[in-house]
């Protein structure tokens, strides 16, 4: 295997930190403690892939060995383990490839979700309530934390926008291939011919930036304050709790109504504009990047059609990676991890292909898995 020598110095990596972490010193410096135990556990799936790889090319090599023995039944005996043995071996061999691809900086972040209604008026705006249900069930499972910083309703009881902080482990990496138009088809229930309508709405996956990755300025900002309202203009408080920032430099505005307490909505609020200029500086990052590259980074491209859920026929097509599931029922109440790993293990093929036909990918990151 190629990068045996990378997996040994990998492996000691490992059991240095392992041994750390019984270290007093290091158990008396709680952010010491913290840092070698991520620094670790980042290492844990690689290291257990490759001793796992090692016991395997053991037990290979042991079968090969008895394939030159005299007894007709010992050869039976190796061919057969052989036979399963190697299939086994190639797919580990591709895991660990998976494992070593560089990681994507923004795997470890929380994430702005941003769902719009699109085309389609009152059928969009619910479908748009629903994906927002989906990725809420899909976090609630995972123990992920959702904390909505502002909604429009519509009047149909759908959403015409939904912003949504989500913090919790690894949330970028398992949602970062979600942003995109998500295209829906079915019989709206308001239609009395029984025609098949199709709406849109736009999902965007945003990582959220610390303090340290994106300073704001005091001067760079106008806070508004005014009254938090629900649907329809009915007052929800009577105190200035709600936040509008605008970020003059750039023209970005975020506002927050969903906390009573206008020092949580500010704080909420600056979260988002963080993310939101953290983005505005990925997206010139990757502008700079070569169309190839762009290719494999440009999936949160909100223009571009992802998805579509067809009702009638239960069914969900990821349109970019050519994967169809017949259990759209099951998509809907948030089961949408196949989705997610399909996305995962095309992308990072991608870039194993774009790695060993020696492309300009040298900068390339993985996906999370």
């Amino acid at each position: 295997m190629e990068f045996t020598e990378q997996l040994i110095e990998l492996e000691k990596r490992y059991e240095f930190l392992t041994s750390q972490m019984a270290d007093h010193d290091v158990i008396g410096d709680p952010d010491l403690y913290r840092k070698t135990a991520k620094s670790q556990r980042d290492l844990e799936e690689t290291v257990a892939a490759f001793r796992e790889y090692k016991k395997l090319a053991a037990d290979l090599e042991q079968a090969r060995s008895m394939k030159d023995e005299k007894d007709p039944e010992l050869q039976a005996m190796a061919a057969e383990e052989i036979a399963a043995l190697e299939p086994a071996e190639s797919k580990l061999v591709d895991r660990l490839r998976f494992l070593l691809l560089p990681k994507d900086p923004n795997d470890e972040k929380n994430v702005l979700l941003e769902i719009r209604a699109g085309a389609g008026g009152d059928e969009a705006s619910l479908f748009a309530a629903e994906i927002f249900r989906v990725y809420s069930r899909y976090a609630e499972g995972l123990r992920w934390k959702v904390e909505v910083t502002s909604v429009s309703e519509s009047g149909a009881g759908g959403v015409k926008e939904v912003i949504a902080l989500i913090n919790g482990d690894k949330v970028y990496s398992k949602l970062k291939y979600e942003s995109g138009v998500h295209r829906v088809q079915r019989v709206p229930v308001t239609e009395q011919q029984g025609r098949i309508h199709t709406s849109t709405i736009t999902v965007a996956v945003l990582p959220e930036a610390d303090e340290v990755e994106v300073k704001i300025e005091p001067k760079d900002i106008r806070v508004d304050t005014f009254c938090s309202s629900g649907p329809g203009g009915q007052s929800v408080n009577t105190t200035y709790s709600a936040i509008r920032i605008t970020h003059l430099p750039t023209g970005l505005v975020v506002s927050c109504q969903d906390e009573k307490s206008q020092i949580k909505n500010r704080a909420k609020a600056e979260r988002e504009l963080r993310s939101r200029l953290y983005a505005l500086e990925m997206e010139k990052q990757h502008q700079a990047m070569g169309a190839d590259r762009r290719s494999q980074v440009g999936t949160g491209d909100r223009s571009e059609k992802i998805r579509t859920y067809n009702f009638k026929e239960n069914r969900v097509t990821d349109h970019r990676i050519g994967v169809t599931l017949h259990q759209l029922d099951r998509v809907m109440e948030g089961e949408i991890e196949e989705l997610m790993a399909a996305c995962s293990n095309f992308f990072n093929t991608q870039l194993l292909r774009e790695q060993a036909a020696g492309g300009d990918n040298k900068n390339g990151t993985k996906s999370g898995n």
